[in-house]
Order: structure tokens, then sequence, then C-alpha cells
């Protein structure tokens, strides 16, 4: 199994201002896909391919945990709510933990909380018990 620098599971590379570490979940079929600092146009690329290939990999659930995201633009929004579609296709879901205010701002304003699970920390979001 990698590190969080060396690939799958990993970390996926980006720009500095933007980390995105992949871990499996405490289930199969359960994808964590960790993401902190900055998420914008310039650096929204490595979330996107993270997202694409747990779906595409066979992950039921992501869970994206935002406990280190700083701040998310209409981008990084954008890659989330395409890759909730995408995963729908799959009877997958995308579901966020631990939004911090800021970040949580820009989903209430533009109405996008209402289509993603929400948690308070990534512990709920991985205590909640197995939909199939």
């Amino acid at each position: 199994m990698g590190s969080a620098r060396d690939g799958w599971p990993g970390h996926t590379g980006g720009d500095e201002r933007l980390g995105v570490e992949v871990r499996p979940g405490p289930e199969p079929g359960i994808v964590v896909v960790a993401v902190s600092g900055e998420l914008d146009h310039d650096t929204a690329e490595p979330l996107r391919t993270a997202l694409d290939e747990g779906i595409t990999g066979g992950a039921r659930r992501i869970l994206v945990d935002c406990s280190d995201l700083l701040f998310c633009d209409s981008t990084g929004l954008n890659v989330l709510l395409r890759a909730r579609l995408a995963a729908q296709d799959t009877d997958a879901r995308v579901e966020l933990a631990a939004l911090r205010p800021q970040v949580a701002r820009m989903f209430a304003i533009t109405g996008a909380e209402a289509v993603f699970p929400r948690y308070a920390s990534l512990a709920e979001a991985l205590a909640e018990p197995r939909r199939e």
C-alpha cells in the first residue's frame, strides 16, 4: 500500500495549495477522499481525478473529508456536483464530512447543500449504517 505521497491509495498530487489523499474506508466499497487547502479553478484537477477513480473503481460510497478544506469556489463545487451525478449512474454516493463554515456557506448560498448527504465529522459519516 502506498504512502500519502506515492500513488494509490494516497496523495494524488496537484498544486501546493491543494492536497488530495485517497484511502480505503473501513469496509469494502467505501473510499475516503481527504481534501486540504484551497479548491479552485487552478487546483481542482487532482480532486476530479480522485473522485473519478473512486467511481470507476467501484466505490459504492465516497466520503469527502473536508475538515482541512479552507476554500472552495464554484469550480470546486462543480467538480463535486459532477462527481455526484456520475456516482448516481453507478448507484454510488458522494457524501461530505466536516465542512468548515466558510465552505458550508458556499453550499448553502448555491443550494448544493440539499443534494449532498453531509456529516459533522468523518467519524460520524463512517458510523452511518450501511445502505444498499
